[in-house]
C-alpha cells in the first residue's frame, strides 16, 4: 500500500510530483517517550502519521510545559518542518506518547512540490489554519477557563481517546498537558474524588461519573 494516499491531496498531483515525493518520503519508528523534533531550528521534515500518537508541546522559560494539541493516524505535523514556511517559527517538541510510525517527508521535496501544485498549497494551508485554531482555543481555555473545568474537559477527552475510564496517568503528565504545576493538579483531582467524580490509585485515575465531569464543564 501507498502510504503516501493518506495525503488528501495526492492524486491530484502530477505523475512526476508524486514520484518525487514516493522516492524521498522514509518511514521511522519511534518508541513511547521518544523525541521526533526539538525546536523551532530542528527543521526535521513532515510527520505523517501512519499508526501510533503524537503530542506537540511548547515549554517555557521556567520549563513548565503545556501541550498545543495531538496528531493521530493520517494526521500531518507541518511545524516540525517550520524552516520551509516564511516568517513562521514555532518553537515545538515533539513526542510519542505510544509506540510510532511516521512517514517522513524531507522539508525541500515537499516545498518544492507547494511551490508549484495549487492542491498541495491549499491542503498546507488548511492544515496550518486548523493548527493555529488549536492554539487559539488553547490560549482561550488558559486564559479564561477555570482550572476546573479545564481538568475536567482533559480526562473526558482523554477517556474517549483511550477508549477506557480508567486511565494511566501521573499527576505530572496532567500538569504538563496543562501547563500547571503537579501541586495545583493533585489538589483538584482530591477535590474530584471528594465530589465523587473519580477514584485515584498509584499511577491510575478511574473516572466514577462523566455525567458529573460534563456538568463542571458546563457550568
Amino acid at each position: 500500500m501507498n502510504r503516501l494516499t493518506y495525503l488528501p491531496v495526492f492524486n491530484k498531483l502530477t505523475k512526476s510530483q508524486q514520484n518525487t515525493l514516493e522516492n524521498s518520503a522514509f518511514v521511522r519508528k519511534f518508541g513511547k517517550g521518544e523525541f521526533l523534533h526539538n525546536g523551532a531550528q530542528h527543521c526535521t521534515g513532515l510527520f505523517l502519521v501512519l499508526s501510533g500518537q503524537l503530542r506537540a508541546f511548547t515549554i517555557s522559560d521556567d520549563g513548565r510545559e503545556i501541550t498545543m494539541y495531538r496528531l493521530f493516524e493520517r494526521d500531518i505535523c507541518l511545524f516540525s518542518a517550520s524552516c520551509m514556511m516564511n516568517s513562521i517559527q514555532f518553537d515545538i517538541t515533539i513526542t510519542a506518547e505510544k509506540d510510532t510510525e511516521v512517514l517522513v517527508i524531507p522539508s525541500e521535496v515537499y516545498k518544492s512540490i507547494m511551490e508549484v501544485s495549487a492542491p498541495l498549497a491549499n491542503y498546507t494551508n488548511e492544515v496550518m489554519a486548523s493548527r493555529f485554531s488549536d492554539v487559539m482555543w488553547l490560549i482561550d481555555q488558559v486564559m479564561w477557563k477555570s482550572f476546573d473545568k479545564r481538568l475536567a474537559g482533559f480526562l473526558l477527552n482523554e477517556a474517549n481517546i483511550e477508549g477506557t475510564d480508567t486511565l494511566k496517568l501521573t499527576h505530572e503528565t496532567i500538569g504538563n498537558h496543562l501547563g500547571s504545576p503537579r501541586e495545583v493538579v493533585t489538589r483538584m483531582l482530591k477535590y474530584f474524588v471528594n465530589e465523587g467524580l473519580i477514584s485515584l490509585s498509584r499511577g491510575t485515575i478511574r473516572i466514577l461519573n462523566r455525567d458529573g465531569l460534563k456538568k463542571i464543564i458546563n457550568q
